[in-house]
């Protein structure tokens, strides 16, 4: 469709990358970070998402060892 929004009907929840990928770590910052850190010239899109899983994993893991 067309760009471009001027209606003010209501405005469809956006739903977030980290919901998108049933994760409770922040894609969108994590892709941020990412950009800004200049550790690539371009990051891939699945990028964030994959970084995001592993850190959630590990983070679970090292709270499970804590008891």
């Amino acid at each position: 469709g067309a760009g471009g929004r001027k209606g003010g009907g209501p405005r469809k929840k956006s739903v977030t990358r980290s919901t998108r990928a049933g994760l409770q770590f922040p894609v969108g910052r994590i892709g941020r970070y990412l950009k800004k850190g200049r550790y690539a010239q371009r990051v891939g899109t699945g990028a964030p998402v994959y970084l995001a899983a592993v850190l959630e994993y590990l983070a679970a893991e090292v709270l499970e060892l804590a008891g």
